[in-house]
């Protein structure tokens, strides 16, 4: 996973002669090149991966097809850019969750609030990722072997608070840790495919929402017990 580092320290720039103009020309570069991205991410999201081809993209782009390979070497390396983008993010901010060791309702509870939060600024890698996660890990080589161990990694961090929720008895022990997580995962990106920012209800009320339904349930009063033969 594309992992991009900054040292967070502060910098005094250095003027010298000749120096303004290609800074000014790097820096409207890669925002040119940020631009590519988007638009194409939001071209794979609408036709598909697989189905987008590189004139599409520049054309949408308002540029000839052989001017976007100035900026990047193939149509893989743009979804590329999107997907870890996002997953990088995403990581990043179940890792911040995490490093606070709130008690593991407390947890979920933000992890499910991170989740819905990338609707809005992924919207487009998390359309990707449901609809061409299977096509981009059947392309040759490992390119894309990096899905499978982020989404490996994410699952353990919700399976391990599940887990802590049980052993401490905030979590009900008869329910199978990797299959609720996976059930949240999908109902949480599923999402994507019917949310319009702007509507009734906004990520942040989402989020709300589903955590009252996933950690208070729907039925009133005492569990039902399972019927006995």
């Amino acid at each position: 996973m594309n992992t991009r580092k900054n040292s967070g320290a502060a910098t005094t720039p250095v003027r010298r002669q000749g120096t303004t103009k290609r800074a000014a020309s790097s820096g409207s570069a890669s925002e040119r090149r940020d631009h590519l991205v988007k638009l194409a991410a939001d071209l794979f999201a609408r036709k598909g991966f697989q189905a987008t081809t590189v004139r599409e993209i520049a054309e949408e782009a308002g540029i000839l097809s052989g001017s976007l390979y100035h900026h990047f070497d193939s149509k893989e390396t743009i979804v590329d850019e999107v997907l870890t983008t996002f997953l990088d993010d995403l990581v990043s901010r179940y890792r911040t969750v995490l490093d606070r060791r709130d008690d593991p309702r407390t947890t979920l509870s933000e992890m499910v609030r991170v989740a819905f939060g990338t609707l809005e600024p992924h919207r487009a890698a998390i359309t990707v990722m449901q609809n061409d996660w299977n096509y981009l890990l059947s392309l040759p080589g490992d390119r894309f072997a990096y899905l499978v161990r982020t989404e490996e990694e994410v699952e353990r961090m919700w399976v391990e608070q599940i887990e802590r929720g049980q052993a401490i008895g905030q979590l009900r022990g008869d329910i199978d840790t990797k299959l609720t997580y996976r059930m949240v995962r999908d109902s949480v990106w599923v999402t994507v495919r019917w949310f319009r920012p702007g509507g009734r209800l906004n990520t942040a009320a989402l989020a709300d929402h589903y955590i009252t339904v996933l950690l208070d349930g729907l039925a009133t009063g005492e569990r039902a017990c399972p019927p006995t033969s």
